[in-house]
């Protein structure tokens, strides 16, 4: 949807909202009706595609749709109210029809492949074009919720630029008293890429002091503009979440008393854009801000508890917020109330259509999965993903699609007896299994870590001791013992959420394993064999994008010892082949921090990026100081880190959805558990098959002879 233009409409950003109309709120050039009361508790976090397309994220298309919304005459009103009811609505019967036209199909497809239909080719072309067409509405339409929840929610709400020092200094009680100059807060520059009434084109925030940053938030359209967003990534490197929490929280107990009187004034507008911000931070950022910091979240409780909930009843709305945040962090989030359990169910509804789409992709895609990667690399690619669909749909009915999912608090946590035989099993096992078998479930597992990652986890990296290496962390290194005194862009009270260092160490755990299986193979026959069975891994990993676990696995390959084995010399040479495309994805994927996100791929395809790989990236932009001569935050440099950071989330929202095989999922975990920690010299120290061979002894005793009629003959 981002291809179709991608920009606001004219005028969009410089029209002014009419204060003295207490329910009319101008945006785009349309005037629109508003509730003076607080919306729903859901929906106000603006999400990754705010922080990643900032002002382009709804387009001139959504704009114009958004217009005609909810209008049943044109001399009407537009109220926000009937076009979202209108909206919804829509949005329910495009999504239904959608789901029964994509069940429909896969029965034709049943059919045509057991060949009981021959009428059914002719058809299956149409209706491939109708579900094209009717998968495109459904995610306008979504688009165009977000944009109408976003206006309801918080633009209605935002102040002018010249009032942002009177939201800095609302603690006083002449409010209404003319601000100050803005010019000391934050420095813009004017672009004309956006052509507007004002001659002078569109002034761009460039830099400001934290206060200044902070009160940008209650700014006209900074949740459009993809700024909230943006802001609530990078926050970290100019204030603490102490201090932030805190200037929000003294911002609603100067206005809830006055909230409630004139919708239009300066008050109201402040004490609900608060309200916004800070759901928007919990829906967010809990996990990385409250859920680490016991203090932190009492102090919201209290606060709420003690000041909003007697004034407001948006303090109950924000501490079921919390709890709700809390029970989905410790793994129970079933526990909420019946307006939750609608949207969630709406929410699981569009996953179980989301995977129903990609199953419907898999047969079309199987010529040009990859072509993407056959653009900017001269590879012999093979021909996507049809083995590893097909492997998908012959273990759909198994044993072990029904067992229950064994739970396990960590990586290293102690595997059940019934799993016990894996060393007896040793590495025959990765031989008898597919590579398409075994890349799908170490994406699975792979995808498990990487779902429980934030954006902010890649920000500065450096602190816990990140570098440019191919193995970034020391495992011998606790989380707790390393030092954020060495390189530490955050502010010194800052607390900093270290699961990127368990992510690391997962990948350090792969590759150890991975070299581990391979010099403790007795034979070099069984050697060869495993080389190529982690490096046909490795290129179904890549061509499904899971490129994490692909770089797991050329590291684990390119281990000093690994690559000294005698084996790689007898390996097939369409075989090493794949080495050299591992390479070509490594450079591929260092090339650009945004080189995962061109085009529309990512949207449809699920993502797994290098966590590693990531945080360089991460690290290459926080390179260069932070700060202008003057002391003010440079906000070109965050929001293009928050851009970067953005695509983790992104990438959350496609997930895989492979049957997992548990008992061969339980296998690998227990044998990578084994090894994590192994001294790969060592173990290659003894076996004799990880060296070069002298000759056989009859050629040995030949050799010996001669050398001794040799010695003998100088005597």
């Amino acid at each position: 949807l981002q291809s179709n233009g991608c920009c606001i409409g004219t005028g969009f950003a410089e029209e002014n909202i009419e204060p003295e109309e207490e329910t009319m709120i101008k945006i785009g050039g349309n005037s629109y009706l508003v509730s003076p009361s607080l919306p729903d508790v859901h929906g106000c976090s603006p999400g990754w595609s705010s922080a990643f397309y900032g002002a382009e994220c709804f387009d001139s298309e959504v704009h114009g749709y958004m217009k005609n919304l909810g209008k049943q005459k044109p001399s009407e009103s537009q109220n926000i109210d009937a076009k979202k009811v209108e909206l919804e609505q829509l949005l329910m019967m495009e999504t239904k029809n959608y789901r029964r036209t994509i069940k429909f199909y896969q029965k034709l497809l049943q059919k045509e492949r057991s060949s009981k239909g021959p009428e059914t080719k002719s058809m299956l072309p149409k209706l491939r074009g109708q579900l094209q067409e009717m998968k495109s509405k459904v995610q306008f339409l979504e688009l165009v919720k977000k944009y109408v929840q976003q206006m309801m929610y918080a633009e209605q709400w935002g102040v002018e630029s010249c009032v942002l020092p009177t939201v800095i200094h609302n603690g006083r009680t002449d409010m209404d008293v003319a601000p100050k100059d803005e010019s000391s807060l934050l420095l813009y520059y004017s672009t004309e890429k956006h052509q507007c009434n004002n001659q002078n084109g569109i002034r761009v925030l460039q830099a400001g002091t934290p206060l200044g940053l902070m009160a940008y938030l209650y700014s006209r359209n900074a949740f459009l503009e993809g700024y909230v967003q943006q802001f609530l990534y990078t926050f970290r490197y100019f204030c603490t979440q102490e201090e932030f929490l805190q200037f929000l929280l003294d911002r609603i107990s100067s206005t809830l008393s006055s909230s409630n009187l004139d919708p239009s004034t300066s008050l109201t507008k402040i004490c609900n854009r608060s309200f916004y911000i800070l759901q928007a931070w919990i829906e967010d950022c809990y996990s990385v801000d409250f859920a680490t910091n016991a203090d932190l979240l009492c102090t919201l409780k209290e606060f709420i508890s003690s000041k909003v909930v007697p004034l407001n009843g948006y303090g109950e709305r924000l501490l079921s917020l919390l709890e709700d945040a809390s029970a989905r962090k410790s793994g129970s989030a079933h526990q909420c109330s019946g307006m939750d359990k609608c949207e969630e169910e709406g929410e699981e509804d569009r996953k179980t259509l989301h995977s129903l789409c990609k199953k419907l992709s898999e047969d079309r895609s199987c010529n040009f999965t990859y072509f993407f990667f056959l653009q900017n690399f001269n590879w012999k690619l093979s021909k996507g993903m049809g083995p590893i669909a097909q492997y998908q749909r012959e273990r759909l009915y198994t044993i072990s699609s029904v067992l229950p999912k064994p739970c396990y608090n960590s990586f290293t946590e102690e595997f059940p007896g019934s799993f016990a035989k894996a060393d007896e099993v040793g590495p025959y096992l990765l031989v008898e299994y597919s590579a398409q078998q075994l890349s799908c479930q170490l994406t699975l597992l792979q995808q498990e870590v990487f779902h429980k990652c934030h954006p902010v986890h890649f920000l500065n990296s450096r602190a816990l001791g990140v570098k440019d290496k191919c193995i970034a962390v020391q495992k011998a290194v606790s989380t707790e013992t390393v030092s954020l005194k060495v390189c530490n862009l955050f502010l010194s009270k800052c607390i900093q959420d270290q699961y990127l260092l368990q992510l690391l160490r997962y990948a350090d755990s792969i590759s150890t394993w991975i070299a581990a299986e391979i010099v403790t193979c007795h034979t070099s026959k069984l050697q060869v064999s495993l080389l190529s069975k982690f490096l046909r891994i490795a290129k179904c990993c890549y061509e499904q994008r899971n490129f994490a676990t692909a770089m797991q696995i050329l590291a684990g390959l390119e281990n000093l010892i690994v690559r000294q084995l005698p084996a790689w010399k007898i390996l097939p040479a369409k075989v090493a082949e794949i080495m050299e495309e591992l390479k070509a994805v490594e450079v591929f994927l260092k090339s650009d921090s945004l080189c995962l996100m061109e085009g529309e791929r990512f949207k449809t395809l699920p993502t797994i990026p290098s966590a590693h790989v990531l945080a360089m990236h991460v690290q290459q932009l926080e390179t260069g100081g932070f700060t202008m001569t003057n002391g003010a935050h440079k906000w070109t440099k965050l929001r293009n880190i928050a851009k970067v950071v953005s695509q983790v989330h992104a990438f959350q929202e496609n997930p895989y959805t492979y049957t997992p095989d548990f008992k061969l999922q339980s296998y690998l975990r227990q044998r990578i558990t084994r090894y994590k920690d192994a001294d790969i010299s060592a173990l290659a120290a003894d076996n004799c098959a990880n060296f070069h061979q002298i000759p056989a002894e009859k050629h040995s005793r030949k050799i010996q002879d001669t050398l001794r009629r040799m010695k003998a003959t100088f005597q």
